[in-house]
């Protein structure tokens, strides 16, 4: 085996190497970036849930409590 053919294993073992940790770390980063996705959709679903569960709320606490009097003037006893 020659000087240039064992140069030439040399360089190709390490493009290689290269190759396959750039590879990785693609993975790696490609894995990290659909968590945060998926983490940032959830908050914004759990928001979503929280801001529909306080409307309801409102909703239900306006049905149950009963019309307050603030003139003191009976509906009946207007005069028009």
């Amino acid at each position: 085996m020659g000087d240039f053919e064992r140069n030439k294993d040399q360089v190709q073992a390490g493009v290689q190497a290269g190759a396959s940790l750039v590879g990785r770390i693609a993975v790696i980063i490609t894995d990290a970036v659909g968590s945060i996705a998926k983490e940032i959709g959830d908050f914004v679903t759990d928001g979503i849930e929280m801001r529909e569960a306080a409307r309801a709320a409102r909703l239900d606490e306006r049905r149950r409590s009963p019309m307050i009097d603030l003139d003191g003037i009976e509906d009946g006893e207007l005069q028009g």
